[in-house]
């Protein structure tokens, strides 16, 4: 059984993994009169970003090759489709809170770079270093073992002995990029979430500093409208977990989503966004998690043992915790 398929009574909160703070201060942000799911998925996020989730979400973790820690985040109102989303943010620790800026205060989507962080200290957000004693030790070591593993393939030099730079050369069978079990474990825990109110309104989000010694500028999944989250009142929301760099090529929540509009179940369409993956990447990791408008929830994972995620819903006092074996071709 590589799935999840289980009923619940709204208002409730789903996230990946077992981030159980954040699953349980997004619940009680609900339970506040005036308080939307948007406010509740925020703070869920934050809360993360806050805590540095497992070192993969928020500041001082997960160096790229330049020993910076930059930042990706979505937030999506479901009763309105509108979307906020940032990547590769510089300096600011409140991701999710740029992302949500983005949504209330332009009529955009999705800003980058540095010009996300212009924009986020002209909404008043704070310009902080990202870096910490750990993330630059971290870095350190890895250049000291010649940046060993990296992301870059046929380039000269060898990048599977040295560090750049790095010039371009002709591709051939001898120069492949890293294989992913050359990389740390546990590289890939972002924070993806989905509220549900008691009015029947949905929103979702995601937070994540992305992959430990990335190429400068490198967006994942995370903060792509429908492959890290996606939501929508009239069905439900979905969101995404893993090998970002692959699972994005498959809008795995916008997928999901959309099957669970032609009445698939939510582990059902799980199942299948994971499936369409793995024909072709069958060495990748990674999870999706959907939430139906009627509150029942479900999950699929693959290139893991199992797959842990929290939930906390109306009449419980605490988050709880479910795991899932993952499909196995």
């Amino acid at each position: 059984m590589s799935t999840a398929n289980t009923t619940a009574t709204t208002p409730i909160v789903v996230n990946t993994w077992p981030f159980v703070n954040a699953t349980r201060n997004a619940f009680n942000k609900l339970k506040i009169p005036g308080a939307t799911c948007l406010d509740a998925v925020e703070v869920g996020c934050r809360t993360c970003e806050d805590e540095q989730c497992d070192g993969s979400v928020g500041w001082g973790n997960h160096p790229g090759e330049d020993g910076e820690t930059t930042l990706d985040a979505l937030i999506m109102d479901g009763r309105t489709m509108s979307v906020g989303a940032v990547a590769n943010l510089h300096r600011i620790k409140n991701a999710v809170g740029v992302a949500r800026a983005v949504l209330e205060y332009s009529t955009h989507s999705f800003l980058v770079g540095e010009s996300a962080t212009k924009f986020a200290i002209d909404m008043g957000f704070k310009e902080e270093d990202l870096h910490s004693n750990a993330s630059i030790d971290i870095w350190n070591k890895w250049k000291n073992a010649n940046c060993q593993p990296n992301f870059r393939r046929n380039v000269k030099p060898d990048s599977t002995t040295s560090c750049g730079p790095y010039k371009p050369q002709p591709y051939d069978d001898g120069n492949k990029s890293p294989s992913h079990h050359q990389l740390p474990t546990r590289e890939h825990d972002t924070i993806g979430m989905i509220a549900l109110d008691s009015e029947a309104n949905m929103a979702a989000g995601t937070s994540t500093n992305g992959l430990q010694y990335k190429i400068p500028g490198r967006v994942g999944d995370s903060p792509i409208i429908g492959s890290g989250a996606y939501v929508d009142n009239e069905i439900g929301g979905a969101c995404a977990t893993g090998d970002g760099d692959v699972m994005q090529r498959f809008v795995p929540s916008y997928h999901a989503v959309q099957l669970m509009r032609q009445g698939t179940s939510p582990d059902e369409a799980c199942l299948d966004a994971v499936k369409r993956i793995a024909k072709y990447y069958p060495s990748y990791t990674g999870a999706v998690l959907a939430l139906r408008k009627d509150g029942r929830y479900g999950a699929a994972c693959h290139g893991m043992d199992a797959f842990p995620f929290s939930v906390m819903q109306q009449g419980w006092t605490d988050p709880k915790i479910f795991q899932i074996p993952c499909y196995k071709p």
